[in-house]
């Protein structure tokens, strides 16, 4: 029986993580990308203060750079999950999330919405995603 190392994913396309967790972890085909959110991968800025919509394309696309790093596409990801930090932001996010994930994948991921504080007060919102990638 082979036995499927566990490893980081990491990238400097996307924002660097707290010391205490990896971008991203991949195990055999199985890659989960931790939350990512609205930050500027070179400068480590928050960026779009008060605009949910532009933060979500930024962030969806912090996950984008840590899914390349590990192997996978948004094809792969089989769930993503949404934190925000209010219900009046949904529609806004939903629009966005909605345009950037179309024209990437023909079957799009299942989505859990959650509302929540978040770590810092000029995030709006953070999505991780699970990715299976084919053997």
């Amino acid at each position: 029986m082979t036995v499927n190392p566990k490893i980081a994913v990491s990238t400097t396309d996307a924002p660097a993580p707290a010391p205490v967790f990896s971008q991203g972890v991949r195990r055999g085909p199985i890659l989960q990308v931790s939350g990512q959110g609205p930050v500027d991968p070179a400068s480590g800025s928050y960026l779009h203060p008060g605009d949910v919509a532009a933060q979500t394309t930024s962030t969806l696309a912090n996950v984008e750079a840590v899914l390349t790093a590990g192997g996978a596409t948004f094809e792969d990801v089989i769930m993503l999950r949404v934190y925000l930090t209010t219900r009046d932001d949904f529609a806004a996010m939903n629009e966005a999330y909605g345009a950037f994930l179309t024209d990437r994948c023909q079957v799009l991921p299942a989505r859990t919405t959650v509302f929540v504080g978040l770590p810092r007060e000029e995030m709006l919102v953070e999505i991780d995603a699970l990715a299976v990638l084919p053997d």
